[in-house]
């Protein structure tokens, strides 16, 4: 069985770094989304240093994991671990958003190869992941498929699509959940109320799993768990606030979209604990 063996206080570290990073690059950008890159930092702490296997020096090796971001707009969380990794350097942060820059305010694998795919219109990762996921199969290559998506792009037709064939053709391809409840219009089950997304993935026949997505140790297992599962598609929901760390944008809607003034960048990178945090380290 795979065992994956890392540090979780060392990801630990990497996930503020990340927070901070995100507060930085979306200050500096006086655009962007705050709220859902802070509550995925966590897991994407935990992907980047001890689930992904993947090398920054050489982003095209063909053996690498991919991970592919269906909910393109979270981008801030991928960049930040991607340059706490060594993909580029921090300084390169700071042109997030711009024109011309490969830091685009949705991933694109025209400006950043790196990156496993083009995001911006929601519900289409899945497509994508299960499609790839498959192919990967058929050249026997042994890369793992992960999807990230969000819990409000599943008022989407073509993720239930996508997830019917997953299942009929049994993709191995790992759904992460970001479940934090929240959209750009307000509360989920206000603008279009989901019900029970864990059962339904489960009813489609998609082996499903949940946990806490800022509990450390359950992130590791249910990460273990998944690896360990290699007969199908699966869907780990993970159970997210949106603006994770900073107060006053814990779930709160108006901070999927929103960045933040000056004495709020540096409110939060206060809360944060950016002055305590052990020196910044390339992976």
């Amino acid at each position: 069985m795979l065992k994956l063996d890392y540090d979780l206080e060392t990801v630990k570290a990497k996930a503020q770094w990340i927070r901070c990073l995100i507060i930085e690059a979306v200050h500096a950008a006086r655009s962007g989304h705050p709220g859902g890159p802070l509550g995925l930092a966590d897991i994407f702490a935990h992907l980047f240093f001890g689930v992904l296997r993947h090398q920054p020096a050489r982003p095209d090796w063909a053996d690498r994991d991919r991970l592919l971001i269906s909910n393109g707009h979270v981008c801030a969380v991928r960049y930040a671990a991607m340059a706490l990794s060594g993909y580029f350097p921090r300084e390169e942060l700071k042109s997030f958003r711009r024109l011309g820059s490969f830091l685009q305010g949705h991933p694109s694998t025209k400006f950043l190869p790196a990156v496993e795919n083009s995001s911006g219109s929601l519900g289409q990762g899945l497509s994508q992941a299960t499609g790839l996921s498959l192919g990967l199969r058929m050249q026997k290559n042994p890369a793992r498929v992960f999807c990230v998506m969000s819990d409000g792009e599943c008022g989407e037709g073509m993720t239930w699509e996508a997830a019917q064939a997953a299942v009929h053709y049994q993709a191995p391809v790992i759904g992460i959940l970001d479940y934090n409840g929240i959209q750009i219009d307000g509360f989920v089950k206000d603008v279009l109320n989901l019900g029970d997304l864990s059962a339904k993935f489960r009813a489609m026949g998609m082996r499903t799993l949940e946990a806490d997505g800022h509990d450390h140790s359950a992130i590791h297992a249910a990460f273990q768990d998944a690896l360990a599962f290699t007969s199908g598609p699966q869907m780990i929901l993970f159970r997210t606030v949106l603006g994770k760390g900073v107060s006053f944008m814990e779930n709160d809607p108006a901070w999927h979209g929103k960045p933040p003034s000056d004495s709020e960048a540096a409110q939060a990178l206060q809360e944060l604990g950016l002055a305590n945090l052990p020196a910044l380290s390339v992976a």
